[in-house]
């Protein structure tokens, strides 16, 4: 940002918030007056179902933009939990719009974010429908894996993920045991391991040719 744009952001910003592991930070069908940018920690978006099950729409890293459904929608259609302590950015909802006629490119900035989530849920509709189980958790550990990369959370082939396989498994369509004996078998074949809170990947080009992922590049994505 030129200096001028990050004044702009600085006022546009109203505070910081900290919340707790487990803490709901946005519900479904809530019209917030805030929008948030993940500073630290992890969290998740999903979605109740009427019978109580749950559907994990993706994962909250450092760097994501949350909120922006209700700042435009009027209401959220989803909720959004941290999974771990997390620091938020906290932006002023009615004044989203002074982007657009301000700040163009900071607008424009906006929009890749919005087309980007579109881009993952094609995927992740995808690997829903098409990808059989193995597929499609070597693809999640594999888009995982990337993520964490391009933000810098890798080192020596290992990274902090501090979710559940039930998490997993609410996100994939899979039963937590499916999800286990899958993860089970990654793990036999010495492709990745995930335990801990840990993921670590030992044969990414493997991982994401079992996944039928052909691009490992991962774009680098603005933060508001």
């Amino acid at each position: 940002m030129s200096s001028d744009d990050l004044s702009f952001m600085q006022k546009f910003k109203v505070g910081e918030l900290v919340v707790n592991a487990g803490t709901p930070i946005l519900m479904e069908g809530s019209n917030s007056p805030q929008l948030y940018t993940a500073l630290h920690g992890m969290g998740l978006r999903y979605k109740i179902l009427p019978n109580g099950a749950r559907q994990v729409i993706n994962l909250i890293f450092p760097g994501d933009f949350i909120g922006l459904q209700a700042g435009v929608m009027g209401e959220m259609g989803h909720s959004v939990q941290a999974t771990t302590n997390m620091t938020l950015c906290v932006f002023d909802r009615a004044a989203i719009w002074s982007l657009f006629r301000e700040r163009p490119k900071r607008a424009y900035d906006l929009t890749w974010l919005a087309a980007a989530e579109e881009h993952f849920l094609g995927d992740m509709l995808s690997t829903l429908g098409q990808r059989n189980a193995i597929q499609a958790v070597s693809w999640a550990l594999t888009r995982t894996f990337l993520r964490g990369q391009s933000l810098g959370l890798v080192h020596n082939d290992e990274m902090k993920f501090p979710y559940k396989q039930q998490d997993l498994a609410d996100a994939l369509g899979l039963s937590l045991v499916h999800t286990n004996k899958t993860l089970g078998r990654i793990r036999s074949q010495q492709l990745a391991d995930w335990s801990d809170g840990m993921l670590r990947i030992n044969a990414l080009e493997k991982l994401a040719e079992i996944a039928m992922v052909e691009d490992l590049t991962v774009d680098a994505r603005p933060i508001m």
